[in-house]
């Protein structure tokens, strides 16, 4: 049976179209049913992880029209921009490029994945402009003052990553970690949402073509094409939304071994145009290969699990037992929790990422959490490795996903731009 978009976008518009995300149809095949193009019209995807390759392009008016010619350098929150390429002159605006990656010069703690999800939140920021006249122009601005904020992600969403281990018997400092890996084999850290992942569900981006619509951190935007360092056997997905859109849940900052990072949550739409196209939704975590590699190059793999081992019957969210916690003078957990979640004895589970951090760092394990291990064969041995960092967060992908689904079910989501 072969259908068009046309045809689907149709039963859509008149409240006929079925629609499942990539968990629940799996599920219907695990349970013995047999799923056809009768039964399903669209899938919807979702993932939630680290994303480095972000960026924001801003445009932002910060003094009167002639009050300087044009910015040599800017800060938001202490985090530098670059100016350009548009000069402005002495337009008393500036365009300017922030990347989710970069971190601020006040506090080591603070990157540009905390600074988006502070103006998606409608925080007050603190801008500071140095002219090419060398004044220094200072002013508050929250996101309804920015003329331009768009989000682009330059490689989102990859189909295949990798898990990492540390061989070694010293701590490696990476961004692939929360905090200094320990080893030998102490534990495991790995991306990836497995049988949700939009291009593990669309590997050939059949239906995922340029123009094609995406929730990207809940605002609607657009499929650009493949990004960058994408391969036909590792492909991604280049992204944009405006951040005025935006729902701050789903991005953010994350701290890492080697300072912070950012995180995106990027949900798609499969139409379901013929048989081959959903029978590659059927996909199921155990099926999928994950790469186990030395974190210190990324490159030498040293075994391999799959996706089941890490998703399959693990929690998605810490229990903290308040009542037995130590109140320590140094908390570890408060150091470490890479989202800043747990401050001042408080478990923000809206803030949480359910990285597994807490379970791993509390030396008197007042945080309960399964987070999985693997197995891996090392020197004629299987060694069992516990998962201790996860750098995806399969609840907000769920989220995501189901958001997608509701928006094609109202008619609230087109499946092209």
């Amino acid at each position: 049976m072969k259908r068009t978009i046309q045809e689907i976008e149709a039963r859509i518009e008149s409240g006929e179209a079925n629609v499942l995300t990539a968990e629940e149809v799996t599920k219907m095949v695990l349970e013995g049913e047999e799923v056809t193009t009768a039964d399903v019209d669209v899938i919807t995807t979702g993932t939630c992880g680290i994303m480095s390759g972000t960026l924001a392009i801003f445009h932002l008016p910060v003094a009167e029209p002639g009050a300087f010619k044009k910015a040599n350098h800017i800060l938001l929150n202490g985090i530098p921009g670059f100016p350009g390429p548009c000069p402005n002159e002495w337009l008393g605006s500036v365009d300017f490029v922030i990347y989710g990656t970069t971190h601020s010069l006040n506090d080591p703690n603070y990157g540009g994945g905390f600074l988006f999800k502070d103006l998606v939140k409608g925080k007050e920021i603190e801008v500071e402009v140095e002219s090419s006249e060398g004044n220094v122009l200072r002013t508050p601005a929250t996101l309804d003052d920015f003329g331009t904020a768009q989000l682009l992600g330059t490689r989102f969403a990859f189909k295949n990553y990798t898990a990492f281990v540390n061989p070694t018997s010293q701590p490696i400092s990476s961004i692939f970690n929360a905090v200094d890996m320990l080893g030998p084999f102490k534990g495991l850290s790995f991306s990836g949402c497995g049988e949700l992942n939009p291009l593990q569900n669309d590997p050939e981006l059949n239906t995922l073509k340029k123009g094609a619509n995406v929730l990207l951190n809940n605002s609607e935007g657009i499929f650009i094409g493949q990004g960058t360092r994408s391969t036909p056997h590792k492909p991604n997905m280049m992204l944009t939304a405006d951040m005025r859109g935006m729902d701050s849940h789903y991005l953010g900052g994350y701290l890492t071994g080697a300072g912070p990072e950012v995180y995106n949550s990027v949900a798609t739409a499969i139409p379901i145009l013929d048989d081959s196209i959903l029978k590659r939704t059927f996909i199921k975590n155990e099926e999928i290969t994950l790469p186990i590699t030395d974190i210190r190059g990324r490159h030498s793999v040293l075994g391999e699990t799959d996706y089941g081992a890490v998703w399959r019957d693990v929690d998605e969210r810490p229990v903290y037992k308040e009542e037995d916690c130590r109140r320590c003078q140094q908390c570890l957990v408060e150091e470490r929790c890479p989202t800043g979640a747990f401050q001042k004895n408080y478990l923000n589970l809206k803030r949480c990422f359910g990285c597994g951090m807490c379970s791993f760092a509390c030396p008197y394990q007042i945080f309960h959490m399964n987070t999985g291990q693997v197995k891996m064969d090392c020197d004629d041995e299987v060694i069992e490795i516990p998962v201790t960092c996860r750098q995806s967060d399969i609840k907000r992908a769920r989220e995501l996903a189901a958001e997608l689904k509701n928006r094609i079910i109202q008619g609230k989501f087109s499946l092209r731009f």
